[in-house]
């Protein structure tokens, strides 16, 4: 895998200590990763974070989130981006922080979770599909500009459009009609406000409507 950065500093957060190991362990052998710190969520925690001066936090809520929710709000926007594990949908709506940089379940496979890192460490919103519907319905500055909340069909377009794929591509995939496709580009472009395809792009990076 391609490396985005030379050192990554990454802070662990997990109450079950089994968890943490289990993601250190993942994390701790990828080229480029290094495990600034790890504690589990606690009033102690934002001190021990501004010690360890990672560059992003991965924080696994486990199967029982609604312990550590207050611990994740409790972190400062002036924090280093907190990208969030998630046990299901449900819990999509409740995990809040002013520097939240990203949400993906715990099932996730460790290639999309070390490019979610990468990312959140880069400022951008990552979100993993699944929960997409869920927190659509519930981010009013997403659901707002441009004005309207892009369709399903439009999202899985967009997200095509940004892994690089040509109409044809994306027509071949969602099993419709290039006709229909530059119809969806067209609609998703002036929903976003965009000029070109890349622009569309950016832009629903920089709202948290592509998955990386």
């Amino acid at each position: 895998m391609t490396d985005y950065f030379d050192s990554l500093r990454v802070f662990v957060v997990a109450d079950d200590p089994l968890a943490r190991s289990a993601l250190i362990n993942l994390l701790a052998p990828e080229s480029g990763i290094v495990i600034a710190g790890q504690s589990a969520a606690s009033r102690r925690l934002l001190p021990e974070i501004e010690r360890a001066a990672p560059e992003v936090v991965l924080w696994d809520l486990g199967w029982n989130p609604e312990s550590s929710l207050e611990f994740l709000r409790d972190l400062t926007i002036a924090g280093p981006p907190i990208l969030v594990l998630l046990p299901d949908e449900s819990s999509a709506n409740a995990a809040r922080s002013e520097n939240l940089r990203g949400l993906l379940l715990r099932e996730t496979s460790a290639e999309a979770l070390l490019s979610a890192l990468r990312a959140a460490a880069q400022g951008l919103f990552v979100l993993d599909p699944a929960l997409m519907e869920a927190v659509l319905r519930t981010r009013p500055d997403i659901q707002r500009s441009p004005e309207e909340a892009l369709t399903t069909r439009e999202m899985e377009v967009l997200q095509l459009l940004a892994e690089g794929l040509s109409n044809k591509m994306i027509a071949a995939r969602l099993q419709i009609s290039e006709h229909t496709v530059k119809f969806h580009i067209n609609s998703l472009m002036g929903k976003l406000g965009a000029q070109s395809r890349t622009e569309a792009v950016v832009r629903a990076t920089r709202l948290g409507l592509i998955f990386l």
